[in-house]
C-alpha cells in the first residue's frame, strides 16, 4: 500500500470540513490521490498551497502514512501488466492547477470539475474525433457539429486556454501536463487530421492502450516523420500509378480496365507494406482483390511486364483455347518475388472472378495451407492482404462470414490486413443511405474488434503511416485490421460509363480536382524536396518506358522454396485403372488403432457400441459399414503420408451420427481422436465443426486445396442442398478455375443426398446443377452405393496422379441400411468401379427383358421390389460415377445385354431434376448404340420443388416410380 493510499479515504473528515458529498468525493478521488502521490515522492512537485495543505493534514493526523485502501481503487483497478514487452505502464501522474492562497470548498470543487472536464474531452476525441476528421478529399459533406468535442459543452471556456491541466493517460505530453490550448491542438492534430482512427471499440485494454500510445506520440508532432528519400519514393510510386492509367486511357480508348485513377495512393501503400513486411520476417504475402486498380497492381506491384499487358489489350495473347476458356485481363492473377531489407518476399495475387468479395475466403484458405507447409505456428511468415471496394465490403455477406472465420480454430490465419479502396460510390449508388445502414462501410469489421484507420487518399504520407501502423498491429497481435483509403473514382464504374448522368455534383468536384500526384508534387516542391522539373522528368521517364513497351517493375520470378510443383498433375491421362486396395496387415494394424481409446476415457454407450463393432469389422467378424469404410480410408491415407482435413457444420460426429471421428469423455471435459493416434510417423489429421456458413467455409477449403495438393481436403454439407449458399464458389472456382486460370484443385465435397420423405430442403443435393457444369473433364461426380466403393473412391482421390474436384453425393439412410454393407475382402482387393453390374447370381442373362440403370440408394429399393415381385428378368445396374461419364463401361454392358430392348433410367428426383437429362444426352450424343436401344425414363413427374413435404405423398410417388420400373408394359 502506498503512503497516498489512505489519503483519499481519510480525507472524508478532514477535506473541506467533511461537507463534500459522497458522489463528488468519488468523482475527484483520482485527482487527489495523484497529487498526494506526487507530494510524497517530491514535495516540491506540487504547489505551495497543496504542499501546505498536505503537511497540515499529516500533522493533524499525527502520522506520515494513512493505512487505508484508496477508495478509487475499490471500484477500478489500475492495469498491472505492461502495455508491451518494451515499456511498463507508468504510474498515474496527475498535475495541478495553481490555487489561490486560501482554499475554499467551492473553489476546489470548480477546479476539480475543470480537470475532469479535460480528461473527459480527451476521451471523447479518442472515441469520436474520426467523425470530423479531414478524411474525404472531395469534402462531399459538411462537417457536423459534435457537442462532445466542444470544450464549452464540458464547461471549459477561453479563460481556461492557458491553464495547466493534467493530461492523464494522454501520450502526447511526456510530462503529463499541458495547457488546454496545447491539449486541444494535439487532439485535433491526432484525431481530426487526415487520419480518422477508430479503436475505442476494442475490448482488450492492452491493444487499445498500445494504439493510443502509437497514435498520440506519433501524430502529436507537427513535423513529418518521413525523410527525403522516403518522400521521393512515394512520389515515384504515385507517378507510376498515374502515368500507367493515363497511357491505357489514351491508347486503348473505350476498353474496360477499371481504372485506379483517384485512388493512386494504393500503389505506394502496397509498396511500403511489402517492404515493411519483409523487414518483419514475412516471407509470403497472398493478395486478394477485385478488378478496381488490378491492372495497376499487376504492373507496378507484382511486376507484370507492360508488353504482356498491352498484348492482352490488343488481343495478341498466346492461349490454347482448346485447354480452357481463359479470362479477361482484370481477373488475372500473378506471382513474383520481391527483395526487401529482410530478404525475399513471395507475392501471389489470386485469380478473381467478378463476384466482388468471394476471393476473401479463398485467399484465407490459401494462406492457412502455406502457413502449415512452413510449420508457421506464429502465423507471421505468411500473411493475407485483402483489397476491397467500399460498397462491396459493407454489402456482401461473405465479408462478414470471412471475418467470422478469423479467430476460429480451423480457419485462423493470424490476422488479415484489409485495405478498402473507398471511392465513395458503388457502381451508381453513392449516397450512404442507399448503400448501407452504418456510418462507415467498415463498420462490419467491428464485429471482430478490428481497429480501423480512415485515411485521406490525397495525403500519401498519412496513407503510408496508416498502413505501417496497421501492419505492425497485425504482426504484434495477430488480429484483423482495416485501412480505409478514402478517395474517389475519376471515371465511371468502367471506362464506358458516363458518371455525370447519375452523380453530377460529385463529378463536378472530381473533374475540377488535381490528381494526388500533382498535389503531392506541389507539397514536395514547397518543401524544397524536389523541383517542378524533377517531377516532370519523373513522369516523362515513366511515359517513355511505356511507349517503348519495356516497363518492368523490378521483380524476379524463380523457383520458390516452399512452392508446389503442379506440373506433375497436369496433362495426365484420365485413367481409372489404379489400385486402391490395402494389405491385410495394414487393415488390421490401422483397424486396431481406429477402434481403440484410452482406458480412462468413458464413452457414451452408443458410441462405445460403434467402436466395438468397428473392432469386429476389422477382424472380419461382421461386414463393415459406411463409418468404418470412411474412417479406414482416412487412416490408410494418413499412414501413407497424406494429411486429411475435413470440415463442415457437424463433421466431427457426422450429421447422421455415423462418423464419430471425435470421441467425447462422458465424465470430464476432454476429447480423443483415434485418427490422430495411428503412429508417430503419420500425417496430420484435422476435423473441424465449422461455423454456420457455407459460402465462406467452402471458399476457404477451395483456397486450401488449391494451394496444398498433397492434402485430402474435404468440405461436407450438413445436407446436400445447403451447398446452395455457396453456389458462387462452385460456379466461379470449383467447376471452372482450371478452364479460366489453369488452376488445379483436388477438393472433395460431400453432399448428403437421398429421398426419405424429409421434405424439399433435406432430400436433393441438386445433382442436376453439378452435372450441368461438367465439361472438359473438369470434375468428378460420384454416387457410391456401398461402403467399399466409398473407401476406394476416397483413396483414389489422392493416389491418382492428378487433382480434380470430387463431388460425392453421400448417403443418409444407407448409413445404417442392413443391405448396404461390404465384406472385408473388398478392401483388400479391387478399386473404385465406375459402374456396377447386376450382382444377383440367380439372374439369367439370356432371360433379361429389361435393364434398369440407377444411382445411389434407389438401387436397394429396386432390389427389394424385384425380390417381392420375383422378377429376375429385370437387371439392375448402378452408375457409380456420372462424370466423367463411364462410356467404355456402358459399351461393354451393351454388348453383354445386346438382346435387351428395354433400357430405363430410374431416379428418385423429379424428371426435370436429377441425372435423367444428362444421362439421356450422353446416350444419344456421345455413344453409338444399337438401333433397338432407346433409353426411357421411370420416375417422378417434373416439379418446381425438389420433393414433396408430406411423407404420405412421398411414399405414394415412390411406389409409383417403382411400379413403372417393373411394369414391362410401361414404355416411359
Amino acid at each position: 500500500m502506498t503512503q497516498a493510499a489512505g489519503f483519499a479515504h481519510g480525507r472524508k473528515q478532514h477535506f473541506i470540513g467533511g461537507k463534500m458529498q459522497d458522489q463528488s468525493y468519488l468523482f475527484n478521488a483520482a485527482f487527489i490521490d495523484g497529487l498526494y502521490e506526487n507530494y510524497l515522492a517530491d514535495p516540491s512537485s506540487v504547489s505551495p498551497q497543496w504542499r501546505s495543505y498536505f503537511a497540515d493534514l499529516q500533522a493533524e493526523e499525527g502520522r506520515q502514512e494513512v493505512p487505508h485502501a484508496p477508495l478509487l481503487r475499490r471500484f477500478q483497478k489500475a492495469p498491472t501488466a505492461p502495455l508491451d514487452t518494451e515499456e511498463p505502464v507508468a504510474p498515474l501522474n496527475i498535475s495541478y492547477n495553481p490555487l489561490p492562497a486560501t482554499l475554499s470548498p467551492m473553489g476546489m470543487t470548480a477546479m476539480l470539475e475543470k480537470q475532469n472536464a479535460v480528461l473527459r474531452l480527451i476521451n471523447y476525441f479518442r472515441v469520436r474525433g474520426h467523425e470530423i476528421a479531414d478524411i474525404d478529399p472531395l469534402q462531399l459533406h459538411e462537417k457536423k457539429y459534435l457537442k462532445d468535442l466542444d470544450p464549452n459543452f464540458h464547461g471549459l471556456t477561453d479563460a481556461d486556454l492557458e491553464t495547466l491541466f493534467s493530461t492523464g493517460s494522454f501520450f502526447a505530453f511526456p510530462n503529463s501536463r499541458a495547457t488546454l490550448r496545447e491539449i486541444l491542438q494535439a487532439l485535433r492534430r491526432i484525431y481530426c487530421g487526415t487520419i480518422g482512427a477508430e479503436y475505442m471499440h476494442l475490448t482488450d485494454t492492452r491493444k487499445k492502450r498500445w494504439l493510443q500510445k502509437r497514435l498520440e506520440k506519433d501524430l502529436s508532432q507537427p513535423t513529418s516523420p518521413f525523410d527525403t528519400e522516403c518522400k521521393l519514393q512515394i512520389m515515384e510510386r504515385l507517378t507510376a500509378a498515374e502515368e500507367l492509367e493515363r497511357y491505357l486511357h489514351t491508347q486503348y480508348v473505350g476498353q474496360k480496365r477499371f481504372s485506379l485513377e483517384g485512388s493512386e495512393s494504393l500503389i505506394p501503400l502496397l509498396d511500403e507494406m511489402i517492404q515493411n513486411a519483409g523487414r518483419r520476417g514475412v516471407r509470403e504475402i497472398i493478395i486478394g482483390m477485385a478488378h478496381r486498380g488490378r491492372l495497376n497492381v499487376l504492373v507496378n506491384i507484382m511486376g507484370k511486364s507492360t508488353r504482356e499487358l498491352f498484348s492482352e489489350f490488343e488481343g495478341k495473347v498466346d492461349v490454347d483455347i482448346k485447354r480452357g476458356s481463359g479470362d479477361v485481363k482484370y481477373h488475372q492473377g500473378y506471382s513474383s518475388d520481391v527483395m526487401t531489407a529482410g530478404g525475399s518476399v513471395h507475392l501471389a495475387l489470386a485469380f478473381n472472378p467478378s463476384h466482388l468479395e468471394i476471393i476473401n475466403p479463398v485467399v484465407e484458405g490459401s494462406v492457412r495451407a502455406r502457413q502449415e507447409r512452413r510449420h508457421d505456428v506464429a502465423r507471421n511468415q505468411v500473411i493475407p492482404v485483402l483489397i476491397h471496394g467500399d460498397a462491396a465490403f459493407s454489402g456482401q455477406g461473405v465479408v462478414m462470414e470471412t471475418l467470422n472465420l478469423s479467430q476460429t480454430r480451423g480457419y485462423k490465419t493470424g490476422g488479415t490486413l484489409h485495405i478498402i479502396i473507398n471511392n465513395q460510390i458503388g457502381f451508381t449508388t453513392s449516397d450512404s443511405f442507399d448503400s448501407r445502414s452504418t456510418l462507415y462501410c467498415t463498420d462490419v469489421a467491428k464485429m471482430v474488434r478490428a481497429p480501423i484507420f480512415h485515411v485521406n487518399g490525397d495525403d500519401p504520407e498519412a496513407v503510408i503511416y496508416s498502413v505501417n501502423l496497421a501492419l505492425e498491429y497485425r504482426m504484434k497481435f495477430n488480429m484483423d485490421v482495416v485501412v480505409d483509403l478514402i478517395s474517389y473514382r475519376r471515371h465511371g464504374h468502367n471506362e464506358t460509363d458516363e458518371p455525370m448522368a447519375t452523380q453530377p455534383m460529385m463529378y463536378q468536384k472530381i473533374r475540377n480536382r488535381p490528381t494526388v500526384t500533382h498535389l503531392y508534387a506541389e507539397k514536395l516542391i514547397a518543401e524544397g524536396v524536389l523541383s517542378s522539373q524533377d517531377a516532370e522528368a519523373m513522369s516523362h521517364q515513366y511515359r517513355a518506358s511505356l511507349k517503348a513497351r519495356d516497363r518492368v517493375t523490378r521483380r524476379k520470378i524463380e523457383k520458390f522454396e516452399y512452392g508446389v510443383d503442379w506440373k506433375q498433375y497436369q496433362g495426365q491421362p484420365w485413367t481409372q485403372e489404379i489400385g486402391t486396395h490395402i494389405s491385410l496387415e495394414t487393415l488390421q494394424r490401422l483397424g486396431q488403432r481406429i477402434s481403440t481409446w484410452p482406458d480412462d476415457f468413458v464413452l457414451h454407450r452408443t458410441v462405445e457400441k460403434i467402436m466395438l463393432n468397428r473392432h469386429e469389422m476389422m477382424e472380419g467378424k461382421q461386414p463393415f459399414d459406411w463409418g468404418f469404410a470412411e474412417t479406414m480410408a482416412y487412416a490408410s491415407l494418413l499412414d501413407a503420408g497424406y494429411p486429411v482435413r475435413l470440415s463442415g457444420q457437424d463433421s466431427g460426429r457426422g450429421t447422421f451420427a455415423h462418423r464419430h471421428s471425435v470421441l467425447h469423455n462422458q465424465v470430464r471435459y476432454g476429447t480423443y481422436l483415434p485418427l490422430q493416434h495411428l503412429s508417430a510417423r503419420q500425417a496430420p489429421f484435422l476435423v473441424i465443426n465449422s461455423l454456420l456458413s457455407e459460402e465462406a467455409v467452402l471458399g476457404f477449403e477451395f483456397g486450401y486445396a488449391s494451394s496444398e495438393p498433397e492434402t485430402l481436403t474435404i468440405w461436407e454439407a450438413q445436407f446436400g442442398d445447403f451447398a446452395n449458399g455457396a453456389q458462387v464458389v462452385i460456379d466461379q472456382f470449383i467447376s471452372s478455375s482450371e478452364a479460366k486460370w489453369q488452376r488445379l484443385c483436388g477438393l472433395a465435397m460431400y453432399l448428403p443426398h437421398g429421398y426419405d420423405g424429409q421434405g424439399p430442403e433435406h432430400s436433393s443435393a441438386r445433382l442436376e446443377r453439378y452435372l450441368q457444369l461438367c465439361a472438359e473433364n473438369n470434375m468428378q461426380i460420384c454416387i457410391p452405393s456401398t461402403p467399399a466403393q466409398f473407401f476406394h473412391l476416397i483413396r483414389r482421390q489422392m493416389l491418382r496422379p492428378y487433382r480434380k474436384p470430387l463431388i460425392v453425393f453421400t448417403p443418409k439412410s444407407l448409413l445404417r441400411h442392413k443391405q448396404s454393407l461390404s465384406d472385408r475382402q473388398e478392401l483388400l482387393t479391387g478399386k473404385f468401379e465406375l459402374l456396377l453390374d447386376e450382382c444377383n447370381e440367380n439372374c439369367d442373362i439370356s432371360k433379361i427383358e429389361r435393364v434398369l440403370l440407377c444411382s445411389g440408394q434407389l438401387y436397394y429399393k429396386l432390389v427389394e421390389a424385384r425380390l417381392k415381385k420375383e422378377m429376375l428378368n429385370v437387371a439392375i445396374l448402378r452408375v457409380e460415377q456420372l462424370y466423367p461419364f463411364p462410356r467404355a463401361s456402358l459399351v461393354h454392358l451393351f454388348e453383354k445385354y445386346n438382346h435387351v430392348k428395354q433400357w430405363f433410367w430410374v431416379q428418385e428426383e423429379p424428371k426435370n431434376q436429377g441425372a435423367w437429362r444428362f444421362v439421356r444426352a450422353r446416350f444419344s450424343e456421345t455413344m453409338q448404340l444399337p438401333e433397338h436401344i432407346d433409353l426411357q425414363y421411370a420416375g417422378r413427374l417434373p416439379s418446381a420443388s425438389p420433393a414433396v413435404g408430406y411423407l404420405k405423398f412421398h411414399l405414394e410417388q415412390e411406389r409409383e416410380l417403382i411400379e413403372q420400373a417393373f411394369d414391362l408394359e410401361f414404355a416411359g
